[in-house]
């Protein structure tokens, strides 16, 4: 039997970046705050009531703002979303290896199944609302062997995981960045993951991409 394979959703498995800069700029044009839609875009990876702490929005007010979000989303993110490079082949090969997918997220998760399914994508389990070490729950929960994305947030959930952290350089963290995180390999892009699974063996660790 094969392995289970966690993976994020955002920049790892989808690139929704146009769609997030539009729903953010148009929920700061409603409600008058300012909100960096190109900001929120180039930095996806915290959840929703982080974000807009950031950009200092009230307490009080965070609640309605993410409600309203993820209400706008279907309709203007969802369709702007395209599938990242080798993302349906990384699926592909878990499953051809007899494995399971995971994905687990930040993002909200209705949100993230409608994405699944406009991209044609399968998971076996999607989980929704975990951020960084929060992720290690649902990936412990599921027996997740392997957890892969682009940020130090998910190498942080992987490894509170006792989970191999596959780190892609697909988001807005570098190389560099992951591998000090403890990501213990960085793939380029997805393209190399088929590749790299082939090789892997629990027992072993993880061997070091074919470059």
């Amino acid at each position: 039997m094969g392995i289970t394979v966690g993976f994020d959703l955002d920049m790892t498995l989808i690139d929704p970046r146009p769609g997030m800069v539009a729903a953010m700029d148009a929920l700061a044009a409603e409600t008058g705050f300012s909100l960096d839609g190109e900001h929120f875009a180039a930095n996806l990876g915290p959840p929703l009531d982080h974000v807009f702490r950031d950009f200092g929005v009230p307490e009080d007010r965070i609640g309605g703002m993410v409600d309203r979000f993820r209400e706008t989303y279907p309709r203007i993110v969802i369709p702007k979303t395209v599938a990242l490079p080798g993302a349906n082949e990384a699926l592909a090969a878990v499953r051809s290896a007899g494995g399971r997918v995971v994905v687990v997220t930040g993002k909200y998760g209705p949100n993230a199944k409608l994405h699944l399914e406009a991209l044609g994508m399968e998971a076996d389990v999607v989980i929704g609302e975990l951020w960084s070490a929060g992720k290690a729950q649902a990936l412990v929960e599921h027996g997740a062997r392997v957890y892969v994305g682009d940020h130090t947030g998910d190498v942080v959930g992987a490894l509170a995981a006792d989970a191999v952290p596959v780190g892609v350089v697909t988001g807005p963290c570098s190389r560099a960045v992951l591998e000090e995180a403890g990501a213990r390999v960085v793939l380029d892009s997805l393209l190399e993951f088929p590749g790299w699974l082939a090789g892997f063996s629990p027992a072993a660790g993880a061997p070091e991409p074919a470059r």
